[in-house]
């Protein structure tokens, strides 16, 4: 084989003195003279087990009732019997006494230091949430673990994130209203809004958006998700929904999604019958957003018109992600007014509004 040179010089290792150091259990027993080893290693061996696996007052007949048996297996199947190491098992059993003797204060010490360590935790983990409370930053307890939903196809889902979306304020993602608004009873998204260095003014429409956000209060005994909006300088809306590295999600419809699927049962769709209805209503949304004719949205209207044909909402006879999308997506387009829509569209639009209040 090749032969690699010696990357690191050969120097002492200092020990640090910070741990907390044990005796060492095997100096206070003698070993058998010619084979100390061995008997040190069948000590060890046992005395494992007589701390994790059989009861103690048994442990000693245990003891004698094994080696006996190993050394009757090993004469049948050799023919002969060993006696590199002959064991005095009377004071095998002594030894085995002396260590657990001898190491029962050190190991009583180790647990007591353990609880105290433990108390010490406890107090600094009371100490941080009282910071985070006075910050006024997420509290997450014990409820946010991970669970077996039946509601997502038996999937394990995660404890929710907090997500940052990055927004333009004359793209003023208005399904954040509406969720908040048809979700309060059922799920509580709890938005916090902050204005980046790229931006002087955000305006009054974003500002009236922003109080709107706060007059809906927020239920704390419901599943919530903290969302930052940060007003900026950017071209599309864009959604972080990883804290530990920039995965960003763009356009308002893929936000909405993404909070379909992680909000209430009740507008989870992907168990729907209308799944790929409702998914091809969202991209209608993210086409009409990006028309710049009126005769591209007059298009857009027409289809969305011949999408609700005669149910009440585009998820079927209820309220779905997809009429938030339809909803917000209008209340984002202010060239399409009453007089450009159907009159199924304008009766459906009444309806949504008692949801989405928008």
């Amino acid at each position: 084989m090749y032969e690699l040179k010696t990357l690191l010089p050969q120097f002492d290792i200092n020990v640090p003195k910070c741990m907390y150091e044990m005796k060492n259990l095997n100096t206070a027993v003698v070993a058998e003279k010619g084979c100390p080893k061995k008997v040190t290693e069948v000590i060890i061996f046992f005395f494992y087990f007589y701390n994790n696996h059989i009861n103690h007052l048994m442990f000693v007949p245990f003891l004698k009732g094994f080696l006996k048996f190993f050394g009757a297996t090993t004469a049948a199947t050799t023919g002969t019997v060993s006696t590199c190491c002959p064991l005095d098992l009377d004071k095998l059993g002594a030894q085995i006494q002396q260590i657990i003797k001898v190491s029962g204060g050190d190991a009583q010490t180790v647990v007591k230091r353990q609880e105290k360590v433990m108390l010490q935790l406890e107090e600094l983990k009371k100490q941080l949430a009282g910071i985070r409370s006075t910050l006024g930053l997420c509290q997450k307890g014990i409820q946010a673990t991970s669970y077996i939903s039946n509601n997502n196809g038996g999937l394990r889902e995660e404890p929710l994130h907090d997500i940052v979306i990055n927004g333009h304020p004359n793209f003023i993602p208005y399904a954040l209203l509406a969720m908040k608004n048809a979700w309060k009873d059922l799920f509580t998204i709890d938005v916090k809004t902050f204005t980046h260095s790229t931006m002087n003014d955000i305006g009054k429409e974003a500002k009236a958006f922003e109080q709107a956000l706060k007059s809906v209060k927020v239920n704390p005994d419901k599943p919530k998700v903290n969302v930052t909006l940060i007003w900026k300088n950017c071209e599309h809306t864009e959604m972080i929904s990883s804290p530990t590295m920039y995965v960003p999600i763009y356009g308002e419809v893929n936000i909405i999604r993404y909070l379909g699927r992680v909000g209430p049962a009740e507008y989870r769709y992907e168990n729907s019958p209308l799944c790929n209805e409702i998914d091809v209503v969202l991209d209608i949304c993210y086409q009409l957003l990006r028309c710049n004719t009126p005769k591209a949205r007059a298009n857009i209207i027409r289809l969305l018109n011949n999408r609700l044909q005669k149910q009440q909402y585009f998820g079927g006879d209820k309220m779905s992600i997809a009429d938030i999308g339809v909803h917000s997506s209008l209340r984002r387009m202010p060239a399409i007014t009453d007089k450009d829509l159907t009159p199924a569209l304008l009766e459906w639009r009444k309806r949504a509004a008692k949801f989405t209040l928008i």
